[in-house]
């Protein structure tokens, strides 16, 4: 039995036998299968064409990439190199920075050691300045009492100043008096000391203590000075006494010398005390006679002159110590300011 196959009414001729039915259906399979087969070959075709484009392309960028990535990796190198670098200079860095944060810390504690030492300075420099206000305060007050002690000074000098023109001048009054009456310079002079030195010759023989007639006119004179000195108040304030001392040469014995000088002064004491009927005997309390023999020499006993310089009659005046000190101690009485802390 044959198989028959159904197709289109146009495609196919039915016939008894069926044969003639078939192979117009079969060539017309194989021709659809050959087109299907072009169609794919042609997809194939145009797909590879795309492909290989596809392919070109994706070398060229490839190629690219791989330029690309050479030099990137030749940056990522040089990145590297500078990074090491970096790294170095980075731990450098960070050693400067702990040697820097050293150098602080010592710093900062020599900064609080500055402060504190200038702290403490401060507080020296406050207490030299108290101590400088209290010096001004005191020199101030010294100042003051410079001044003052200045001006006591003055007034104490020229109160010492007058004593001691006011001594002068009754030495050099004696004195004057004395040459005007014996008309002879020579005979009566005003030692260093300050005293009235009259040459023995004047007064008394050799060895004798009795005066000369041609010598009492002179003591009358010097009688009226001390009287005329003695009478002022003010003159006699400032004398303890008038002394009348004699002296001799070394020709002799001690004793003999000492009995001749001490009479020598008590007959010029007594000579002036009762000369001009004893007027001078109202002040006889400022008198005192004194010998001293051989024992106070101005020269030499070796020689005539010597000898001659010894044999003398010396008046002294002596000032009053109370008065004197009196002045002084006018002057010792001011107040001296006090140096902080109460010392003097």
């Amino acid at each position: 039995m044959r198989r028959q196959f159904k197709g289109r009414s146009d495609a196919f001729v039915r016939s008894n036998d069926g044969e003639q039915g078939f192979w117009p259906s079969y060539a017309d399979m194989m021709s659809a299968v050959a087109l299907i087969l072009f169609f794919l070959m042609l997809l194939s075709y145009i797909q590879n064409l795309i492909t290989g484009n596809n392919l070109q392309s994706t070398k060229a960028a490839l190629a690219t990439t791989q330029e690309e990535l050479a030099g990137t990796e030749e940056e990522l190198s040089a990145t590297r190199i500078e990074l090491t670098d970096t790294q170095s200079v980075l731990a450098l860095t960070l050693q400067q920075v702990e040697a820097a944060e050293d150098q602080l810390s010592k710093i900062t504690l020599d900064l609080d050691a500055a402060k504190k030492t200038l702290q403490d300075q401060q507080k020296e420099l406050d207490g030299q300045n108290r101590l400088l206000a209290d010096q001004k305060a005191l020199i101030a007050d010294q100042e003051k009492y410079m001044k003052a002690a200045s001006e006591e000074l003055l007034a104490m000098r020229s109160q010492m100043q007058t004593i001691a023109v006011l001594r002068l001048s009754i030495l050099e009054q004696i004195r004057d008096s004395m040459v005007r009456v014996m008309g002879d310079a020579s005979k009566v002079s005003i030692s260093d000391n300050g005293n009235i030195i009259l040459s023995e010759s004047i007064l008394f023989d050799v060895g004798s203590s009795e005066i000369k007639d041609e010598a009492k006119p002179a003591l009358d004179q010097l009688a009226v000075v001390f009287e005329k000195f003695l009478e002022d108040e003010e003159n006699a304030k400032y004398v303890d006494s008038i002394v009348i001392s004699g002296h001799t040469d070394s020709t002799g014995t001690d004793e003999r010398n000492r009995i001749l000088s001490t009479d020598r002064a008590n007959a010029v004491l007594g000579y002036l005390l009762e000369s001009r009927s004893g007027k001078l005997n109202n002040y006889g309390s400022y008198f005192c006679a004194a010998g001293y023999g051989e024992t106070r020499p101005v020269a030499s006993n070796n020689t005539d002159e010597g000898r001659a310089a010894n044999r003398r009659i010396e008046i002294s005046i002596i000032l009053r110590d109370d008065s004197v000190m009196q002045i002084v101690e006018s002057y010792l009485d001011l107040d001296l300011p006090q140096m902080p802390g109460g010392n003097n």
